[in-house]
C-alpha cells in the first residue's frame, strides 16, 4: 500500500516562516533572506516525510500567505485594482503581490484594500476570497506550483505529488462581485488554464498531482454535480499519463459518492475520521481501475491514532480492492496540528503519551502499514497506550459531570426581554448614538511579551510583573480616553491567547511549549489540550477588570471568550460528545460572569467567534449542533441583572443561514466583521429584522492599512441602511493585539471621527 500526507504545516516546529514574513513585513530582512528561510524550511519538510517513509509527498501545499490565495494567482485571478503593485513598481515580485492581495497595500502613494478572508469551512484557517466578475479571464500568472515540483524533484527519491485545490472547489470557494451571473459558469474559461497546469508538470516528469475537492463533502449548489463530471472529464481527456487523485476531507461524500466514484480518476481519498461510515457503502461504487486513499489519521486533532479501529478500515478496503488498490493518509492535510511533539520536553509524561503531532502522525501512517505486513509489537504498544488514556483518573470528576446533568431551561434565559433591558441600559450608561468602543485587546508589543517571558521563566517576580502589567493597562486607558472612545476596555496585556489564557485557569487544560497552528497569514494560535472535565476553580478575570474600571469613569468592559470558541480553538477531548464538553465550559464561563457583575462590571463581553465556524458542513446536521451551542451561549450569560449589557462578538463568518440561531443568542450587542465585505454581511440582519444591538466592524484590523475617516463614515451610513441608528455601535472588527500602536491610535482616531460626524449628521435629520 501506498502511504502519503495531503499537506504538512507550513510555518516549520518554531515557527521560522512566520518569524521571515513579519521581519520581510517591517524591512527587517530582505527578499532573498525571505526566499532563502522558505526554501529551507520545504526541503526539511520533504526530507522529514520522506525518512517516515511516505511514498506521495506533497509539494505546492507550502505558502507564503495562504494556499487559496496561491490558486488565485496561479489561475491569474487577480482583481484589478492591485495591477499597479507589480506593473508600476518593478522591485515588487510575485510575493509582494500576494501580501498585497492578503494584507492590502499602502505603499508608493497606492492604498488598496484587502481581500475579504473567511474560514475554511469548519477549522480556524482563515482562506483569502478569490473574487470574480461576469467577464472573468484566466491565464498562467504564477510558477510557484513548477518550481516547487522541480525542487522536490531533484532532492527526493520518493515521489513529489503537486498539490492543487481542484477546478470546481475553486470557484465554490469564491464569491461574485457584480450580479446576473454564477462563479460556477467561469468553469469553461478557467479549465483551460488547470488542463495547461496539469499537461507542464507532467511534461516535467510528474507521476501524481493531488486535486483537492473538498466541496464533495457539502450539499451541492445547483449545478456543482455537473461541473464536476465536466471538469474531470476535460481533465482526464488532455492530461493522459498523469495519476490524478481528487482528495476529500472533513465530511463524507453520502449523496454525492456516486458522482465522485464515477470521476474519471485514479484515486479518490475520503475523510474516515469524520465519517467513518461512508467507506462500506462507497467500496461498490468504485470502478475497476480506481484506488482508495484512507484517511484513518487524524488530521485535525493530537490525539494518538487508534491502530486497531484504523486496522479494520484499512482490512475492509484490502478484502473488497486487493492492496495494490489501497492507499493510507492522514485524513486532511496536517496544517491543522503541531509540527513535532518531539519538542514538548516539559510536558507532563502521561499526557504526552496520548498524543501525535504532523511528524508523528506521519510514523503512524507508516507503522498502520508494517502492522498491516505483520509486525504485531507495534499494535500491542498502541493498545495498551489507548487504553492506558481511557482508565485514567484524571479525565472524569463526577461532580462536573452532575451539575451540567442538572442544567434547566431557566439557567438559559434572561429575566428580561431584550427591550426592556435595552431600557434600563441606557439609563444606566447614558452613551449616545454610535457608541465607540474596541473589540477588546491592543497591541501586545515586543516588550509586553518580553515581560510575559520573562516572568514565566522566573526571572522577575509576580509583583513586579503585575506592576509593569497595571502600567500598561493605565497607559491604554488614558490613551482611549484621550481618542474619545465611549466604552473601554483594558487591553488584555496579561493575556497570552484569548482562548489559552482561560484554559490555563480552568481545570481538565493542558499546554504545550510549541504547538503552534497557522490562524491565517503569519498569525499562529496555540490551541489548549481538553484532556479531562472542565471546571472553574477561581476567579479568571475579575482582578483585571476591577483595577481597569478603577482607572476610569468611563464603562469598562470585562472580556471573556465563549464556551463554543473555547471549544473549537482547543485539540477537543474524543472521548465524549462536544456538546458536554461545552455545556461544562458554559458553567465555568457563566461563573466568572457572575463574578464580574458582582464586582461592578456593568457590561461584559463574552467572545464567541468561532460559534459560526462549528457549524457542521451538511445542513441536516446543523440543528442539533445550534441547539447545543447557542444553549452554551446562553447558559454563560444569563446568570446576570437586566440593567448589566452582555456583548459578544463574531468574526470572518457568512451569518445568513444562521441569523435566527444569533438572535436566540439574545445578547445585548453583538459585533461583526463587515469592513472587508463593505458591510454585506449586514444584508442577513436587517432582512431578518434582527432586534438587538449590533457592532459592524468599520475598519479591517488584519491590514496594516489604516482607513480615512470619510471611508468609516461611508461604512456607517450604509450600516443605517440596514440597521436602526439607535441600534450601532462603531468598533474595529476585531480584537487589536496584531498590530502596532502607531496605525491602532491612527485608525482609532479616525474611526471616533467618523462617528461623531455621523451622529452629528443624525441630529440634523432629527
Amino acid at each position: 500500500m501506498l502511504k502519503h500526507t495531503l499537506g504538512y504545516p507550513r510555518m516549520g516546529a518554531r515557527r521560522q516562516l512566520k518569524k521571515a514574513c513579519e521581519d520581510y513585513w517591517q524591512g527587517r530582512i530582505g527578499r532573498q533572506e525571505l526566499f532563502v528561510t522558505a526554501q529551507r524550511l520545504q526541503e526539511e519538510q520533504w526530507r522529514l516525510q520522506e525518512a517516515s517513509g511516505m511514498d506521495l509527498i506533497p509539494c505546492n501545499d507550502f505558502s507564503f500567505y495562504d494556499h487559496v490565495l496561491d490558486m488565485s494567482l496561479l489561475m491569474g485571478a487577480i482583481p484589478d485594482r492591485y495591477a499597479p503593485v507589480v506593473t508600476d513598481i518593478p522591485q515588487n515580485t510575485e510575493a509582494d503581490l500576494a501580501f498585497a492581495m492578503a494584507r492590502g497595500y499602502q505603499q508608493h502613494g497606492l492604498d488598496l484594500t484587502a481581500m475579504e478572508m473567511t474560514k475554511w469551512f469548519d477549522t480556524n484557517y482563515h482562506y483569502i476570497v478569490p473574487e470574480f466578475r461576469k467577464n472573468q479571464s484566466f491565464r498562467l500568472f504564477s510558477n510557484k506550483v513548477f518550481n516547487a515540483f522541480d525542487a522536490a524533484k531533484h532532492l527526493l527519491k520518493a515521489t513529489p505529488k503537486p498539490v492543487l485545490t481542484g477546478p470546481v472547489s475553486f470557484l465554490l470557494l469564491g464569491k461574485e462581485k457584480e450580479p446576473g451571473f454564477h462563479r460556477l459558469e467561469l468553469l469553461p474559461k478557467l479549465l483551460p488554464v488547470y488542463i495547461e497546469v496539469l499537461q507542464r508538470l507532467r511534461d516535467n516528469g510528474a507521476a501524481w498531482v493531488q486535486l483537492d475537492e473538498p466541496f464533495l463533502g457539502t450539499d451541492l449548489p445547483a449545478g456543482a454535480a455537473e461541473a464536476y463530471s465536466y471538469a474531470y472529464a476535460e481533465i482526464a481527456k488532455h492530461c493522459k499519463g498523469l495519476r490524478t487523485m481528487v482528495a476529500t476531507y472533513f465530511e463524507g461524500l453520502r449523496d454525492n459518492a456516486e458522482l465522485a466514484a464515477s470521476l474519471p480518476v485514479c484515486c479518490l481519498h475520503i475523510d474516515l475520521v469524520r465519517a467513518p461510515e461512508q467507506l462500506s457503502s462507497l467500496l461498490p461504487l468504485l470502478p475497476p481501475k480506481m484506488s482508495l486513499s484512507l484517511g484513518v489519521i487524524d488530521g485535525r486533532n493530537i490525539w494518538k491514532n487508534n491502530y486497531s479501529r484504523s486496522l479494520e478500515f484499512i482490512r475492509e478496503a484490502v478484502n473488497v480492492l486487493g492492496e495494490n488498490r489501497v492507499m493510507i493518509a492522514p485524513s486532511c492535510s496536517l496544517l491543522h496540528t503541531p509540527a513535532d511533539l518531539d519538542l514538548e520536553t516539559d510536558m507532563d509524561e502521561e499526557l504526552r503519551s496520548w498524543m501525535a503531532f504532523a511528524k508523528q502522525k506521519l510514523i503512524e501512517t507508516d507503522e498502520l502499514n508494517r502492522i498491516f505486513q505483520g509486525d504485531d509489537s507495534l499494535l500491542h504498544a498502541n493498545t495498551a497506550a489507548i487504553a492506558a488514556r481511557a482508565a485514567s483518573s484524571r479525565i472524569h470528576k463526577p461532580a462536573v459531570k452532575a451539575r451540567v446533568a442538572s442544567i434547566t431551561e431557566a439557567d438559559a434565559q434572561r429575566a428580561s426581554a431584550f427591550l426592556q433591558r435595552q431600557v434600563l441600559q441606557q439609563q444606566r450608561f447614558r452613551l449616545p448614538l454610535y457608541p465607540t468602543t474596541t473589540i477588546g485587546s491592543f497591541p501586545q508589543t515586543a516588550d509586553i511579551r518580553s515581560l510575559r517571558a520573562s516572568y514565566k521563566k522566573g526571572d522577575i517576580l509576580a509583583a513586579q510583573y503585575d506592576q509593569a502589567l497595571e502600567a500598561a493597562t493605565r497607559d491604554t486607558i488614558r490613551l482611549q480616553e484621550s481618542i474619545g472612545l465611549d466604552v473601554l476596555v483594558h487591553g488584555e496585556f496579561e493575556r497570552n491567547d484569548m482562548v489559552e489564557y482561560f484554559g490555563e485557569k480552568l481545570e481538565g487544560f493542558a499546554f504545550t511549549q510549541h504547538g503552534w497552528v497557522q490562524s491565517y497569514g503569519s498569525r499562529c494560535v496555540k490551541p489548549p489540550v481538553i484532556y479531562g472535565d472542565v471546571s472553574r476553580e477561581e476567579d479568571m478575570t475579575v482582578r483585571w477588570s476591577v483595577f481597569a474600571q478603577s482607572c476610569t469613569s468611563l464603562p469598562m468592559k470585562g472580556m471573556l471568550t465563549g464556551p463554543v470558541t473555547i471549544l473549537q480553538w482547543s485539540f477537543v477531548r474524543d472521548d465524549q460528545p462536544r456538546a458536554e464538553t461545552t455545556a461544562q465550559i458554559a458553567l465555568a464561563i457563566r461563573d466568572e460572569v457572575v463574578a464580574l457583575e458582582k464586582a461592578g462590571i456593568g457590561i461584559i463581553q463574552i467572545d464567541e467567534p468561532a460559534i459560526r465556524e462549528g457549524l457542521p458542513i451538511r445542513q441536516a446536521d446543523r440543528e442539533q449542533y445550534l441547539s447545543w451551542a447557542v444553549k452554551a451561549f446562553r447558559v454563560s450569560a444569563s446568570g446576570v441583572q437586566d440593567a448589566t449589557q452582555i456583548h459578544t462578538h463574531m468574526c470572518y463568518s457568512d451569518f445568513n443561514d444562521i441569523i435566527r440561531h444569533i438572535a436566540d443568542m439574545d445578547a445585548d450587542v453583538i459585533t461583526i466583521e463587515t469592513s472587508r465585505s463593505q458591510m454585506e454581511l449586514l444584508e442577513a440582519f436587517a432582512d431578518f429584522r434582527y432586534p438587538n444591538e449590533i457592532g459592524p466592524g468599520v475598519y479591517d484590523i488584519h491590514s496594516p492599512r489604516v482607513p480615512t475617516a470619510a471611508e468609516m463614515e461611508s461604512l456607517l451610513h450604509k450600516a443605517a441602511e440596514y440597521i436602526p441608528a439607535r441600534n450601532i455601535w462603531v468598533n474595529p472588527d476585531c480584537g487589536l493585539k496584531t498590530r502596532k500602536w502607531p496605525e491602532t491610535e491612527a485608525a482609532l482616531r479616525n474611526m471616533v471621527s467618523a462617528a461623531r460626524a455621523v451622529r452629528a449628521a443624525v441630529k440634523e435629520t432629527v
